[in-house]
């Protein structure tokens, strides 16, 4: 089975075009490098909910949600706007099976994570990630400055490994999406669980106004 990313309806109409399976609805909160077939391109900066609703309502194969997704209300919004599934990930960070350093952990749980910021001087390419020294020092250097990805990733890893060396945690990728403040500190079997038991609420509490608006209608 073959998936792919796609951050726009134009994207999304290639990976079906190209006979693909199925396609991953990436939106603007979403952390971690951004999906965009072209970096120089253009980009619209399409929600997760908007693009998602968008690909199904103008695609044929299956929609994955993805972006800002942190509970099971945000996984059962998804699937109300009919996507198939919906992708997780800074959701997962903090869980003690992540390769997340102690460092990276502890800027979840800090400010940095109400202040996501998409930018290219990491990696030399688009990411979102918490905002630290090294986001704030990337929002002076030019575009056309930061080296081509990845000999602009190869500097960055080796800057945080130096600053690294001093306990200073602060260059590192802390990739994250929107929605990190909602990160929770567990096993990931066990979020996994929380999520369907969230995720089964949310269903069962629309279910439940949706049947008392039908009943509203019938008696108006």
């Amino acid at each position: 089975m073959l998936i792919a990313s796609a951050t726009s309806l134009a994207e999304a109409q290639s990976i079906a075009a190209a006979g693909l399976d199925a396609v991953i609805a990436q939106g603007y909160e979403a952390g971690g490098h951004r999906g965009t077939f072209d970096p120089a391109a253009a980009d619209d900066r399409i929600g997760t909910l908007a693009l998602t609703r968008l690909l199904v309502r103008m695609l044929t194969i299956p929609v994955i949600a993805a972006g800002g997704i942190m509970d099971g209300a945000g996984i059962a919004a998804a699937l109300q706007l009919g996507a198939v599934a919906a992708q997780l990930g800074t959701a997962f960070i903090d869980s003690p099976e992540s390769l997340a350093d102690s460092g990276y952990r502890a800027a979840l749980k800090s400010e940095a994570a109400h202040h996501t910021e998409m930018t290219a001087v990491i990696s030399g390419r688009p990411a979102r990630s918490l905002r630290n020294r090294f986001t704030r020092w990337g929002q002076n250097i030019a575009a056309a400055d930061i080296p081509a990805y990845p000999i602009a990733y190869d500097a960055g890893k080796a800057l945080h490994a130096a600053a690294k060396a001093s306990s200073d945690f602060s260059y590192g990728a802390q990739w994250a999406g929107q929605g990190a403040p909602l990160a929770r500190s567990l096993p990931a079997a066990d979020l996994v669980r929380e999520l369907i038991a969230e995720l089964r609420a949310a269903q069962a509490g629309t279910n439940a106004a949706g049947w008392i608006g039908s009943m509203n209608m019938r008696h108006t």
